[in-house]
């Protein structure tokens, strides 16, 4: 998937990139006194002198992931995003230069950015695949150089290693990344035939359904007039043990019938041995009924 921005739209990216390229870089003491004058006294003039200053990193960075065809300005926005989140969690006391935080925040946006774009198939969806999705290019080009072929066994076994993913898992990303989207209405040669006639269709055929619910039918007719021939109690007895969502205890049965729960149990037995011979007269399997 490619994205082209239009020329008004690159000379706008043009003017913003040559924009932040000319604010001045922040001595650490400023850095540290904007960072506390934002946090402390909630001073915007300090956080745009400290976003603006740091622009620059956003448009770094932002380079490095064009190589997945998403727009510049779109990587760049995203990024502004990752920086404005780091401004406002930054702590100046911990003694660590603003960059350095930032540049996490502003990666991670980037990155969040392209999984949610690259494809209309979500990718990456664990920590152990984005890893896979952002190194596996890097690494197979040290591998493998330019080879436009898949990856060799031994191969995926190195990226596995040095990723700390199986192997399984590496060949697979391989092929997501080297197959762009497709619509399954997209013509399959030179035919009037599209993609989606290839797929299968696993629902069942008209006449599979019309036999299942006929079979439903008579096995449901079938139980009925077997439980018919059975007496108030023992019928009871099966429907509320074996035809109810969750079944009734025997000694809940046995408390409303006035009876010990092992005879609950000798009257289910009783009453199944009787459905099964009623069944057995009607189908050739009553194990259908009875699990």
């Amino acid at each position: 998937m490619a994205y082209i921005d239009n020329p008004a739209t690159q000379r706008a990216n043009i003017g913003f990139i040559r924009a932040s390229m000319r604010a001045p870089l922040l001595s650490r003491d400023r850095e540290l006194s904007l960072a506390r004058r934002w946090r402390e006294a909630d001073d915007t003039a300090a956080l745009h002198e400290l976003v603006r200053a740091y622009t620059r990193l956003v448009i770094s960075l932002a380079a490095r992931f064009r190589s997945y065809g998403l727009p510049m300005g779109d990587l760049v926005q995203e990024g502004n995003v990752g920086l404005m989140q780091a401004a406002a969690r930054f702590e100046p006391e911990r003694g660590v230069r603003f960059s350095t935080y930032a540049a996490w925040w502003i990666r991670s946006a980037m990155q969040d950015y392209v999984l949610r774009n690259w494809s209309i198939v979500r990718t990456g969806t664990t920590a152990a695949q984005k890893s896979l999705f952002f190194n596996l290019r890097r690494l197979r080009a040290r591998i493998e150089g330019l080879s436009a072929a898949p990856l060799s066994e031994a191969s995926c076994h190195k990226i596995a290693a040095a990723l700390n993913v199986d192997a399984a898992s590496v060949a697979q990303m391989d092929q997501r990344l080297a197959a762009a989207d497709q619509s399954l209405n997209a013509p399959y040669g030179e035919g009037n035939d599209d993609w989606q006639e290839f797929l299968a269709d696993g629902r069942p055929s008209p006449e599979e359904m019309v036999i299942g619910r006929h079979d439903s039918l008579t096995r449901a007719r079938w139980l009925a007039e077997a439980l018919a021939a059975l007496t108030p109690r023992e019928r009871r007895i099966i429907t509320e043990r074996r035809l109810t969502d969750g079944g009734t205890t025997l000694e809940d049965l046995g408390r409303a019938l006035g009876v010990s729960k092992e005879r609950v149990r000798q009257l289910e037995q009783r009453a199944l041995a009787k459905l099964r011979q009623s069944l057995a007269r009607r189908a050739s399997r009553a194990d259908l009924f009875f699990g």
